[in-house]
């Protein structure tokens, strides 16, 4: 098995200097930023560029960077703040308020819901419908929550509000689906995030 460095001893090494350590940094977390980017409902193309952007940046201010408890959190609030930014600049953002993208991967349907039971295809539209009533804020702490484990004060972080703020989105969030969800839906839920957040 060939040793992984861990997230901390790479950003270490960063500030002191080591460009193949922050390297090793956009390579692991490229993905994750690309994919929470794109939830933004903004072009490919600009998550992309805001990516670069952030790690040049990083590059470029290393030695005023602080050191991090945990690195993927940092790095989804910077690409959070960059994707504002960029919008603020095209001025298409007001209030800081986000789209959230809740589109079901196009796979999923060809896949892996045909082969289930046709009640299956009606479960994960529920699912997805559910979660498209919900305001942005909501699903946005949702993924943040559930898909990256990110603690409540890390996504208040990310999210540039208080815990609070944060512990109302996920309260509410989970509330509004558990008063419409069927007992029969909930074996269904992973596959759906699976499916649509990878």
């Amino acid at each position: 098995m060939i040793f992984q460095p861990q997230d901390q001893a790479l950003w270490q090494a960063y500030r002191a200097g080591d460009k193949q350590a922050l390297g090793l940094l956009a390579e692991r977390y490229y993905g994750v930023l690309k994919h929470y980017g794109l939830k933004f409902m903004v072009e490919e193309s600009i998550v992309e560029d805001c990516i670069q952007e952030l790690f040049l940046q990083l590059w470029q201010n290393r030695l005023q960077i602080n050191e991090t408890e945990s690195v993927k959190h940092y790095l989804l609030k910077s690409i959070r703040n960059h994707i504002i930014q960029h919008l603020r600049a095209q001025k298409r953002l007001k209030y800081e308020e986000l789209d959230w993208d809740t589109s079901v991967a196009e796979d999923v349907d060809s896949e892996t819901l045909l082969i289930r039971q046709e009640s299956l295809v009606n479960m994960t539209k529920l699912i997805q419908d559910q979660l498209a009533a919900l305001p942005a804020r909501e699903r946005e702490a949702l993924y943040l929550r559930y898909y990256e484990n990110l603690s409540i004060p890390e996504i208040a972080e990310v999210m540039n509000v208080n815990r609070q703020s944060v512990s109302n989105f996920l309260q509410k969030a989970l509330n509004k689906l558990r008063s419409q969800w069927l007992v029969h839906v909930f074996p269904v839920i992973c596959i759906f995030f699976q499916k649509n957040f990878l």
